[in-house]
């Protein structure tokens, strides 16, 4: 697949103000700083359509981007907010469960972990309730150009271990916004569940 063209939609801060359409959705979520705006703009081939922080958590609504006309980019706040109040984060988690358990339209989420680091709790967490709710998932490990090639092999290994509990184990993607890998089998995937 190529992506010719990609415009942002809106942004929303509950399901019921998302964009009233029947294109397949895939949405893109991880912790805070893990680099998913990187990987959205990598993906597009697009500088600025998701706004890249120093900032961790920067993402406080559910963005709709359009693709091609035929799909929609899903830019999910982060879990494990990184500067949120605490009267913030219930609706947060509210406005992100309610869009992945009730979105008819949603299709695939990709879960984006960083590849350095071992598997932490909160992406656990994350992951075994997307499980828990037969929420289809994909594991999208970033900023994999910062470790050598042993490195990266033994941190995926131990990520497959950690998802042994999990039947079907969920796919598991290395990327990277530096060099541009997982991208073509990012679409791919995309491309193969744009018809249900």
């Amino acid at each position: 697949m190529k992506i010719n063209s990609s415009t942002f939609i809106s942004s929303s801060s509950e399901l019921k103000q998302c964009p009233k359409s029947d294109l397949p959705e895939f949405a893109f979520i991880g912790r805070s700083n893990v680099g998913k705006s990187s990987l959205i703009n990598m993906l597009t081939d697009r500088k600025n359509l998701a706004k890249v922080s120093q900032t961790p958590g920067k993402t406080r609504l559910i963005n709709h981007f359009n693709i091609n006309d035929t799909w929609f980019l899903v830019d999910l706040p982060g879990y494990g907010y990184a500067k949120i109040s605490r009267s913030e984060k219930p609706k947060m988690d509210k406005m992100i469960n309610d869009y992945l358990k009730r979105r008819k339209s949603l299709r695939l989420t990709f879960q984006l972990i960083d590849s350095r680091h071992e598997l932490l709790p909160n992406d656990r967490q994350f992951m075994t309730w997307l499980f828990l709710n037969h929420i289809s998932f994909v594991i999208i490990l970033t900023k994999s150009d910062k470790l050598t090639r042993n490195q990266l092999s033994q941190n995926l290994k131990s990520l497959e271990n950690a998802l042994a509990e999990f039947d079907p184990s969920p796919l598991i993607i290395p990327t990277s916004s530096v060099d541009r890998r997982g991208k073509e089998e990012i679409l791919k995937i995309i491309e193969q569940n744009l018809n249900p």
